[in-house]
């Protein structure tokens, strides 16, 4: 039941916010939305405001949608021209087809962008009233016979970056080796001074995280100690908690497209791949570590849903994004049949990876 709330609750928040950044730019621009909905399905209850939208919740709680005036399917410009037919001239106004190919663009997305927004402010709070986290990586002892050692690296060496990624701090060294998808990590580190640049092939170990999920590690054999035992924990004001949530960002942005970037070549570790069901043991999980852990969580989640979208998919808002970018170039909406057949591929794409996370998360609860 813990996990059951903590999702609903988790994935509510990222839909919402996601949901109301198309929302928002639809109104901005005068486009009617007749349904806001958290869930698909049967309603269980909602009402309308003064503009005459619904706002509903739905039992299915794994989604959300905004539903435009007038909305549906448009592929040619003899059936917009159909559409608009049908209403008159004010009515007309608040369709979403009649509104310029700029505005349509931000309309859709505005949903990522809001989740990048609500994770940009999330980790902007933590840093400003707890406070982030830049103790210096020293290492404290390297194991004999281990990836480190071969290479060379020595006690009280100071990792300085792994990856071209600066290692600001000793959180972020086991990160950078487990999100590395190079065969080969390279480790920039500060010895008398002078930095010396090493590459080894880490090791790979079953282990569990700190959440007592089954996990494959790397590691190149080092233990990671603070400089003079002192952790350096700082707040920061409102321009760095910013910036280095901005940076927070763009490193899981990264992250996510040189993974994807590997499994296309075959080399990623698809069983890290998770659905509904891993984020809602996840998502308990972390309710149990206390408020911080969970709304940490929440700003990941976010930005995973907003990078998602971004994917070039059709029924995704990357795929809504790329024929715009079509219909730029061209001067006209593609032909029906094309984007039929853009659907039909994106549909097939996108109930694959459902099924093939289901049976990761399946497999992960042990029922295969």
């Amino acid at each position: 039941m813990t996990y059951l709330i903590s999702f609903i609750l988790l994935i509510t928040i990222v839909v919402f916010i996601h949901e109301y950044g198309h929302y928002y730019f639809a109104r901005k621009y005068g486009v009617g939305v007749t349904d806001f909905s958290i869930g698909f399905g049967r309603e269980l209850f909602g009402f309308n405001d003064k503009n005459g939208t619904r706002w509903k919740f739905c039992l299915i709680p794994l989604g959300g949608y905004v539903k435009f005036f007038g909305d549906r399917n448009v592929f040619s410009q003899s059936e917009q021209e159909e559409i608009l037919k049908k209403y008159g001239e004010e009515d007309q106004k608040k369709l979403f087809i009649t509104k310029p190919l700029y505005q349509r663009s931000l309309i859709v997305a505005g949903g990522p962008l809001a989740n990048f927004l609500l994770a940009i402010i999330i980790f902007s709070f933590i840093y400003m009233f707890v406070g982030k986290d830049f103790t210096p990586a020293k290492i404290e002892q390297v194991q004999v016979e281990s990836p480190a050692e071969k290479v060379g690296i020595k006690k009280n060496d100071i990792i300085v970056s792994i990856d071209g990624n600066k290692v600001k701090s000793i959180l972020e060294v086991s990160m950078f080796i487990n999100t590395s998808t190079s065969d080969e990590v390279s480790i920039v580190v500060l010895r008398n001074q002078d930095e010396i640049s090493f590459k080894m092939k880490p090791d790979e170990i079953n282990t569990k995280d700190s959440l007592g999920n089954p996990i494959k590690k790397k590691i190149i054999g080092i233990k990671i100690a603070p400089v003079n035992n002192e952790f350096d924990k700082r707040k920061l004001g409102p321009v760095q908690a910013i910036y280095y949530s901005i940076n927070e960002i763009w490193f899981v942005t990264k992250t996510t497209m040189r993974f994807v970037l590997s499994l296309f070549k075959g080399k990623g570790d698809t069983s890290q791949l998770g659905g509904p069901i891993k984020i809602a043991k996840i998502s308990g999980q972390v309710m149990e570590f206390g408020f911080l852990a969970f709304i940490s969580t929440v700003a990941y989640i976010s930005i995973s849903l907003g990078l998602i979208n971004l994917f070039p998919i059709p029924l995704l808002d990357g795929g809504h994004l790329m024929f715009y970018m079509f219909e730029k170039i061209l001067g006209r909406p593609l032909k029906q049949s094309t984007q039929e057949g853009f659907f039909r591929i994106g549909l097939f794409l996108l109930l694959s990876l459902m099924i093939f996370t289901t049976f990761n998360d399946l497999k992960d609860w042990g029922v295969f």
